[in-house]
This record gives structure tokens, C-alpha cells and sequence, in this order.
């Protein structure tokens, strides 16, 4: 866009400076600025010209682009681009520069267009007469009241903005205050409802134990007498006889069962459980549980223990009241067929797998996700003459998450259900005591959990740098897994803060990474693309066979 020549004159004498405001004034006013704007203007105009008053220099304003331009040109003998008044033009315009002999002084235009055309504007400027000394100040003063006019009204302004403010804050603080006081009310509420439930829970615990030691002794009593009556030594019995008293004998066995149900449940209420891990002979407990639970009926009993599992390290007792379970529940809803226990190991998990299948009435799916509830009944298994509490299953799942596994069934109706248990396949007693994995990837941490399954008595995580130092100063682990890529801690630098700390310098270390070439030197290190178990658990002993070093 061409430039278009606003006005033009010389800086001669003092007086012109006047003059000059006076021009940068109203070429403001009718390039459409602001009344702030157009004293800047002048201001900025005022003090560069006196600062090359005495040399000649020429003056020029032009429109271009959007912008009102100003140039100075002068011949002073030295530079004023340093000078105050020049930095306080810096402060009133958009721009400033200063070439050789040279003031440029820029002001952007607001969006609206000149209030005439060039060629008028230029006509006005012609028109502006020379003036005083003291016509200048008494216009600067008319200003300056304007100005502090608009300071007094913008006061007034903020003054009411404040007291608004000022009463938000306290509206705000009293609602606070009040809500405040129904938080407290909330948790007082909280505590004297937990406290309540404790106490539920507590009386219903001692209630089942009291009633589950009351009843066991009447009902072996029963089981006993019944026994003697159809037994060899006895007298004999009509064939009436003989049906009712083995009625009587069912159902005081099925009471007995119930019994101990409730019993193993208030043992599992009371607290958590605590696995006495030791070698188990998975062959020999299977053939006991076979020969213990063989069905008389048409129903079959297989079980199938791989080689590779014959001997595995665990708790014996838990593991038998968790197989015992499956099995009886398998038997109890399967009413021709076959029941089959079978146990392999699965490599890639480090994992032992036992699993029990029936070819029962099945379970749909909108029950199936309940079974695991306490006192859920399936409604289908009504039509079978053995009933249970629904305790069971839930009880199973908590003696295999105390022993580091998990419990899962599939079903469908009218083809059988499979229980599968997953225990983590342990050699002997955990060769680490404290294990870290310091990665921010969940899916990895995850992962090598499962793959560290029963090398570590305890294994915990940490999502980044910041928490795992956290961690570990408070109790330092002896091996640490840690990702050299995380957010606001990164590998090496906590690396670097182990080595400043006296005791975290003795942790052993396990780097995984995606990229091994920029892994910390001094340290075991795998790659995640493709890492196996046996690499991480060779990984993990190596360290943790240095540390012992």
C-alpha cells in the first residue's frame, strides 16, 4: 500500500516543538485514535523533538498499513537514542527505532477508518497555526484535567468494582463456612455409621461362630445315631424305616455342611488372611480330594495333574478348602456326566492353572456375575436338592487372592461351568524381600508383576521418578525395576539422586526401557519389545545377587 503524506515541517527553535505537538496531536485525532492515544502521541513527539531541537531536523507523517508513521530525521552532533526523552516515547507508542540520523515513531490504528479521506486530513493539518508557549501549556492542562477527570471516574469505577467484590468474597467465605460445617456434620455422620457397621459386623460374626459351634456338636450327634440305626450292628429296619431315617441323615449332613460354610465365612470376616506358605505335593492332594469326594451317582470324577506341577509352594490348607469347593459345587450341579480337575502350568504367565469343569445344568450370563456375591443363589439351581448358603464361592475367591491368585468361572446354560484358579508358581520362599517397579506405563507395571509373581514377598509400584524416590526413602527396597523414560523424575535423574543418598545407593537396580542404547550404564538392562519372564527374572536375581555381593 503507498504511503500517504500526512504533514511535513522543520524543527528550527524552541517554538516549533509546540508546533510539532500541536501536528502529532491532531493527525491522531484525524487518523480515528483515541483521545489517550493522540496526547501519547504528542507527548512522544514533544520529548524526541526536544532532544534534536537546534539541528534542522525535518519531520514527516504518514498513514500506511493501518499505521500513523513518524519520522525525524536530524543532524545532531550526538546521538539522543539513549536519551530520556527517547525512552520515554518508547513508552507511549507501539514502536520505536532509531537508525543513523533517524526517529521512527509508530502508533497502530484502531479497526475503524479515518474519520475523512487523506487529502482532507492533510487540509486540516494545514490549518493548524503556530503557537505559544503558553497557549501549549494551558492546552496541555485542559488534558491533563481530562485525564485526571477519567483517573477520578475509573477510581469511582474500581471502588464500586471492589465492593462488589468485596461482598462476593463475603457471600462466598459464608457459604463456605456453612458448607463447611455440613462437611463436618457429614464425617461425624460418616464415622458414627462406621462405627455402627464395625459393630454389625463384629455381633454378626460372633453370631455365626457361636451358632456354627453350637450346631456342629447336636448334628454329629444325629449323623452318629443315624449310622448306628442302618448300620450292621443294629436292629432291622422296615423299608419305610430305612427311607426316613436316611431323610434324616441328608439333611443333617446338609446342615452340617451349611454350618461349616458359615463358619469358614466368619473366619474369613474377622481379619485378613494370612497364607503359611510351604511345599505342596499338588498329585497327592488332587487323589485325596478324588478319593474323599468320588460321587456315587452317575457322575464321573476325573482329575489330571501335569508333571511340571507335581510340587508347588503355597499354602496346603487354603489351597484344599478352595479345591474342595469347586469340587463339591461341580458334583452338587451336575446330574450326569463327568466333573474333571485338571492342573498345568502356563509358561508365558508364571502361573500354575487348576482348573475344575462339569458338564452341569450351567449358568447364565446375567447370573454369572453375581455368583461371587455373598448369599447370591443361582435361581436355576433350584431345581437340584442339595442347597447351599451362597457362601461358597465368595469365600473361595478370598482364600485365592490371600494367596496371590485369582478365581474366575464360565458358564452357559446347559453346557457346564469351569472354575479356573490362577496361583503364581512359587519354587521355594521368596528369594527378594522388597521389590519397586517405577514405570508410568500401568499395562507394563501390571505386566511385570505378574511375571515377578512369588520372587518378591512384597512388590510394590510407583507411577514416576517423584513417587519411587518417595518410596524408597521411606523404606528402600533391595531391587528396583525402573523405566529411564517417565514424567517429572526421568531414570537417570533418579539414578543420580540414589547415588547422592547414602542409603539408597545400596538399592539394586533392573533398567527396562524402549531405548536400551540411552540406558544408564552399571545396571542389568532389557528391552520391553518382547521381554520374556525368564529374562526379567534373570534380570532380577543378577541384581539381587550383587547387592548381596
Amino acid at each position: 500500500m503507498t504511503a500517504l503524506e500526512l504533514f511535513r515541517m522543520r524543527l528550527a527553535e524552541d517554538r516549533d516543538v509546540f508546533v510539532l505537538r500541536r501536528l502529532g496531536r491532531a493527525a491522531a485525532e484525524l487518523a480515528g485514535l483515541e483521545a489517550q492515544d493522540q496526547i501519547r502521541i504528542a507527548t512522544a513527539l514533544s520529548e524526541v523533538g526536544r532532544e534534536v531541537i537546534g539541528s534542522g531536523a525535518l519531520v514527516r507523517s504518514t498513514l500506511e498499513d493501518g499505521e500513523l508513521i513518524i519520522t525525524i530525521e536530524h543532524a545532531a552532533d550526538a546521538d539522543p537514542a539513549g536519551s530520556d526523552g527517547v525512552a520515554l516515547a518508547r513508552r507511549l507508542v507501539d514502536r520505536v527505532t532509531a537508525d543513523d540520523g533517524r526517529f521512527t515513531l509508530v502508533k497502530r490504528l484502531p479497526g475503524r477508518k479515518p474519520s475523512m479521506p487523506a487529502a482532507r486530513i492533510r487540509e486540516q493539518l494545514a490549518r493548524v497555526a503556530p503557537t505559544t508557549a503558553l497557549e501549549e501549556l494551558r492546552q496541555q492542562n485542559r488534558e491533563l484535567a481530562a485525564t485526571l477527570d477519567d483517573v477520578l471516574r475509573l477510581n469511582a469505577e474500581l471502588q464500586e468494582t471492589n465492593a462488589g467484590v468485596l461482598a462476593l468474597y463475603n457471600e462466598l467465605s459464608t457459604e463456605l463456612e456453612e458448607t463447611n460445617r455440613g462437611v463436618v456434620a457429614l464425617y461425624a455422620e460418616l464415622d458414627e455409621k462406621s462405627s455402627q457397621l464395625r459393630e454389625v459386623a463384629e455381633t454378626r460374626n460372633r453370631f455365626w461362630a457361636t451358632v456354627s459351634h453350637e450346631l456342629r456338636t447336636p448334628l454329629n450327634s444325629i449323623i452318629g445315631l443315624v449310622r448306628l440305626l442302618t448300620g450292621p450292628g443294629g436292629e432291622p429296619l422296615s423299608g419305610e424305616q430305612e427311607q426316613q431315617i436316611g431323610f434324616i441323615g441328608s439333611s443333617a449332613e446338609t446342615l452340617l455342611a451349611l454350618v461349616g460354610e458359615l463358619l469358614d465365612m466368619a473366619k474369613a470376616e474377622s481379619g485378613p488372611l494370612h497364607p503359611q506358605l510351604g511345599s505342596v505335593n499338588l498329585v497327592r492332594l488332587v487323589h485325596q480330594l478324588r478319593a474323599t469326594m468320588q460321587p456315587t451317582s452317575d457322575v464321573a470324577l476325573h482329575t489330571e495333574v501335569a508333571p511340571e506341577v507335581g510340587e508347588i509352594y503355597t499354602d496346603e490348607g487354603m489351597l484344599t478348602r478352595v479345591l474342595r469347593n469347586l469340587v463339591a459345587n461341580a458334583l452338587k450341579y451336575t446330574q450326569e456326566g463327568e466333573v474333571r480337575l485338571s492342573a498345568h502350568l502356563d509358561e508365558e504367565a508364571g502361573q500354575v492353572v487348576i482348573t475344575v469343569s462339569d458338564t452341569g445344568i450351567g449358568i447364565s450370563e446375567e447370573h454369572l456375575s453375581r455368583v461371587f456375591e455373598e448369599f447370591f443363589q443361582v435361581p436355576n439351581a433350584l431345581q437340584v436338592k442339595t442347597k447351599g448358603t451362597g457362601l461358597g464361592l465368595p469365600y473361595a475367591r478370598r482364600l485365592a487372592e490371600a494367596l496371590d491368585g485369582q478365581l474366575e468361572l464360565t458358564s452357559a446354560p446347559g453346557s457346564g461351568t469351569t472354575a479356573t484358579l490362577r496361583l503364581p508358581r512359587r519354587h521355594g520362599p521368596p528369594e527378594i524381600g522388597r521389590l519397586l517397579i517405577a514405570d508410568d506405563d500401568q499395562g507394563f507395571r501390571e505386566l511385570a508383576r505378574r511375571m515377578l509373581y512369588g520372587v518378591a514377598s512384597e512388590i510394590e509400584e510407583a507411577a514416576d521418578g517423584i513417587e519411587a524416590l518417595e518410596l524408597m526413602t521411606a523404606r528402600p527396597p533391595d531391587v528396583l525395576v525402573l523405566d529411564m523414560l517417565m514424567p517429572r523424575l526421568d531414570g537417570n535423574a533418579l539414578l543420580q539422586r540414589m547415588s547422592e543418598d547414602e542409603n539408597l545407593g545400596e538399592v539394586s537396580v533392573v533398567v527396562v526401557t524402549v531405548a536400551p542404547g540411552k540406558a544408564a550404564e552399571g545396571h542389568p538392562v532389557l528391552s520391553k519389545q518382547g521381554m520374556r519372564r525368564h529374562d526379567l527374572l534373570e534380570a532380577v536375581r543378577e541384581a539381587a545377587r550383587g547387592r548381596g555381593a
